[in-house]
């Protein structure tokens, strides 16, 4: 029965070269092992763990993504003011400004099991005000396009947020899935109207640092307050992911799950 249902597997934040290296070297095994219809993976932190360009986006379809969602950091790299012109794959926020390249969804067509509406929105909360209203913008849109299987990728910080919509949106989309923390929350499950919803999905990149930059510069800017630059960590690298199993007739969320994925032993962890 399981093979009746349309699987995506959404992967967190793809932060800098080590975690687009971890990303090629894990997913086929992934694609193998759970053999997913689509799969979704926030991208805004692929170059140099801030923004995204042609390379690195390159990279991530390359290793298998079909769809890569953003958020707040999506322009960090002036590349991606003509990267999302020209690729319909790579969203950022629909509730950006109008003028803003790019758009903030895209149809996924499956050919045995119909077709999937891929949405990225961004909140408002400890976020940049210059945003539309999420709650007020996704209910609109909606009201305009009527698909079974609708994912939403959320970008916001305040978890209250993220659960409200998630409330808001419940037996009207598949999921609501969160990112930009890149902190994996324990709080996935599905909600009485058959809405998948977690708070954030987590990160791809070195596990022993700060949301995926090296600890001392970070560390030392809370001390001193002043700013520091930034750099990607490296070493014991991870990849969090959210696999969820939707039923393509209701686009109810049926099955949900959790994973994160070490680079230490992956062949382990996703082998039969």
């Amino acid at each position: 029965m399981q093979n009746n249902w349309f699987r995506i597997i959404f992967i967190g934040d793809i932060t800098g070269k080590y975690g687009r290296r971890l990303l090629g070297k894990v997913l086929p095994m992934v694609k193998i092992k759970y053999d997913p219809d689509l799969i979704i993976a926030n991208g805004e932190n692929s170059a140099g763990g801030l923004g995204i360009i042609h390379k690195t986006a390159y990279e991530l379809f390359q290793a298998g993504v079909d769809i890569i969602t953003t958020g707040n950091h999506v322009w960090d790299k002036k590349d991606a003011l003509t990267l999302l012109k020209e690729d319909e794959r790579i969203l950022r926020p629909l509730n950006f400004p109008p003028l803003a390249p790019g758009k903030g969804y895209t149809v996924f067509c499956s050919e045995h099991k119909g077709d999937a509406l891929i949405i990225n929105l961004q909140g408002r909360v400890f976020m940049d005000p210059v945003v539309d209203n999420p709650f007020l913008v996704i209910d609109a849109f909606l009201a305009e396009h009527d698909y079974k299987i609708i994912f939403i990728d959320f970008h916001a910080e305040a978890t209250a947020e993220k659960q409200a919509l998630g409330f808001f949106l419940d037996g009207r989309v598949s999921a609501v899935l969160g990112t930009h923390t890149h902190v994996q929350t324990n709080d996935l499950r599905i909600l009485e109207g058959g809405t998948a919803y977690q708070s954030d999905v987590g990160m791809t990149g070195p596990l022993d640092s700060v949301i995926g930059m090296k600890r001392e510069a970070v560390i030392k800017k809370f001390i001193t307050g002043i700013n520091q630059r930034f750099e990607v960590a490296r070493g014991n690298l991870f990849m969090d992911m959210t696999l969820l199993d939707i039923d393509p007739d209701t686009g109810k969320t049926v099955n949900t799950e959790s994973l994160r994925i070490f680079e230490t032993n992956y062949e382990e962890q996703l082998s039969f």
